[in-house]
């Protein structure tokens, strides 16, 4: 049996995960989170592989507030960086592998075609910087690596979009959204999906994409979401907005849509669209 070590299992990601597990027989989950383990501790990460002979590690755990990043870069570069280098050569010292999860952020956004794997990176952030050079440090340290970038994770776990629009449907009657961002929304239950059939059937290492099919702004994913769970505009009306017009500290991607080409191919996945997605997660809230 498989033994797979998932970091961060309390989050959107992690808790996906654990949800499924008892699908997969052929693998055996370790499922931990800062309490049972301290990533960013060298040592406790390395015994802690070594005692429980971990085959694969899942690396779900991140630094994701990304506008808080760019006033917290120690600890972000601690959590997506440095962190990820140590899963990374501890189970390589074992012969295994790892899954590392990256993020559309390593991109600068700018381009107006899907990104494939290959593209040059320019993270225009502390997160994407932080989480593109997490991706070096994997690869480099684990010859059976590979690196999944994905792209605006949404689950009924956790804090994340599709709960905050909801939330602010109740709060208010209107809300503006950016309407000049383009990507495609990512249920963490497919993504999580993915992992395990990679896990399954062995990991070819190199980098991937992975969202869901399509493509929207956050405006039309806002405006989905409302018509999916019937709110209309009496209710909650919608607003489009610029990028200009909703400053933050952190730039945002203008596009950040993924080629998935590379993983769909390698690993004969069907990947749902994302709105078919979006209603599955939304029967779960």
């Amino acid at each position: 049996m498989h033994k797979l070590l998932i970091t961060g299992c309390r989050g959107q990601l992690g808790s996906e995960l654990q949800d499924i597990a008892d699908d997969y027989e052929s693998l055996d989950f370790l499922f931990t989170d800062y309490d049972e383990l301290d990533i960013t501790d060298r040592k406790a990460v390395r015994n802690y592989i070594e005692e429980h002979e971990v085959d694969c590690v899942v690396n779900c755990a991140a630094y994701t507030a990304v506008d808080k990043a760019e006033s917290e870069p120690e600890k972000c570069e601690l959590l997506n960086d440095i962190a990820p280098g140590y899963l990374a050569e501890a189970i390589a010292s074992r012969g295994g592998s790892m899954i590392q999860i990256s993020t559309d952020y390593v991109f600068d956004g700018q381009g107006h075609i899907p990104y494939r794997e290959d593209m040059l990176t320019a993270p225009q952030s502390v997160y994407g910087r932080t989480k593109l050079a997490g991706e070096e440090k994997v690869v480099r340290n684990c010859p059976g690596a590979m690196v999944i970038r994905t792209a605006w994770l949404y689950s009924s776990y956790g804090k994340n979009f599709v709960k905050t629009m909801l939330r602010l449907a109740k709060e208010r009657s209107e809300i503006g959204v950016v309407a000049d961002q383009i990507g495609t929304p990512t249920y963490a239950h497919d993504l999580a999906r993915a992992i395990c059939a990679i896990a399954e059937r062995g990991i070819v290492p190199g980098i991937y994409h992975f969202t869901n099919e399509g493509v929207c702004s956050w405006y039309d994913f806002t405006k989905t979401i409302f018509r999916l769970e019937g709110i209309d505009a009496d209710d909650c009306r919608v607003r489009p907005l610029r990028t200009d017009e909703y400053p933050s500290a952190a730039a945002r991607p203008h596009y950040s849509v993924l080629d998935k080409s590379k993983i769909k191919q390698t690993y004969g996945l069907d990947i749902r669209w994302w709105e078919d997605a979006l209603k599955s997660c939304l029967k779960k809230l």
